[in-house]
């Protein structure tokens, strides 16, 4: 009977089927590993009926419309899917740099909700790049020419936002201890309290994009993106630059979605506790009721760098100009420099040795 009643609900966090775990007695989601009594489950249903709507009329136009103005190229030599509109021409693909082939449209599923334009141009991102590479020695000899640079890319790369709706649920020992002298006495004195802390916590924004193929801390590395500049979505602002087709879907990302939240209200906690010399936890779990989702495009400057059959990304946040990236090392040039610093101070040594002499 409740393996029955279970198969009806879709999971709160990924929308994907839960099904009733005899061992756990609980609604399991075998996509993200989200997990809830039936009690809960239905509790959180009966607080979100948007959990059962159907999709509004003017949502399935729009993503009509997208179907019909979108083109997908795909690259042979290393599986990337680029997403253009139907005006464009793909020349090259931006991971591998070999060239792309037409592979057809996306169904509205890959349309995405929001978009935060690019605010700084091409010319800007290359000078924030060069002034980046001025600070860093031993770079490749080509690592900066116009060739190379010439494969720096506007990409709006695929993100999912979460918020998450999270019951904390927190318990701990805090200590209060003091000391004192009274004449040849020393005292210590020792209190103890029940700390507990229990109730809902939101968080909001929490980002993953969904490509495989871009490293995920470079993607933090380039945060934050101001949300109040968030648009809706429009094949207009791929005009000029490409854009990724997510292959990462939201239970995919969920488990660093989860991660975070779950950093975020551990924190929360931890700042509400002040005033006792130590603290001893003894229960603390942080359980995502519900996770709401936005799909959304984001504006990045994108480059890869091969050298020596090693692949370096650089990214550049297009909003924000933030940049990240790991410089490759010459290290051919950092011999050299080394023989001549050594070489250098050989010299000195053999100098002033004559002069005491």
């Amino acid at each position: 009977m409740v393996v029955l009643d279970a198969a009806q609900y879709k999971c709160p966090n990924c929308n994907a089927e839960l099904k009733f775990t005899p061992g756990t007695q609980e609604l399991s989601c075998e996509y993200c590993e989200s997990s809830f009594t039936i009690e809960e489950i239905k509790q959180i249903y009966a607080e979100n009926e948007a959990l059962l709507e159907e999709a509004p009329p003017e949502e399935l136009a729009a993503a009509e419309d997208f179907e019909e103005h979108n083109t997908l190229y795909h690259c042979a030599s290393c599986g990337a899917d680029i997403m253009a509109d139907d005006r464009q021409t793909a020349l090259f693909c931006y991971y591998c740099h070999n060239p792309v082939i037409l592979s057809g449209k996306l169904t509205g599923d890959f349309k995405p909700s929001k978009v935060i334009g690019f605010k700084l141009d091409r010319d800007t991102a290359l000078g924030k790049f060069r002034q980046w590479c001025s600070k860093r020695k031993f770079l490749p000899k080509d690592f900066k020419t116009e060739q190379q640079l010439e494969k720096m890319t506007g990409l709006y790369v695929p993100f999912w936002v979460a918020d998450c709706n999270i019951y904390a649920d927190y318990s701990a020992i805090g200590r209060k201890v003091r000391s004192w002298t009274s004449g040849n006495y020393r005292y210590t004195e020792t209190q103890e309290f029940n700390v507990v802390r229990q109730g809902r916590i939101i968080t909001s924004g929490i980002p993953a994009d969904g490509e495989s193929k871009i490293d995920d801390l470079l993607m933090e590395a380039i945060e934050p993106f101001d949300y109040s500049e968030l648009k809706d979505f429009s094949m207009s602002y791929l005009s000029g630059f490409y854009a990724d087709k997510y292959d990462v879907d939201k239970a995919g990302v969920f488990p660093r979605i989860r991660d975070r939240a779950n950093q975020a209200s551990r924190k929360v906690i931890s700042d509400s506790i002040s005033g006792y010399t130590s603290v001893t936890v003894q229960k603390e779990t942080y359980n995502i009721r519900k996770t709401d989702w936005e799909y959304m495009m984001l504006p990045v400057w994108f480059m890869t760098y091969k050298y020596k059959d090693k692949i370096y990304e650089f990214a550049l946040n297009g909003q924000t100009g933030k940049l990240a990236g790991t410089p490759p090392l010459d290290k051919t040039r950092l011999k050299l420099f080394c023989w001549a610093i050594g070489g250098a101070c050989t010299l000195l040594v053999y100098l002033i040795g004559g002069l005491v002499g």
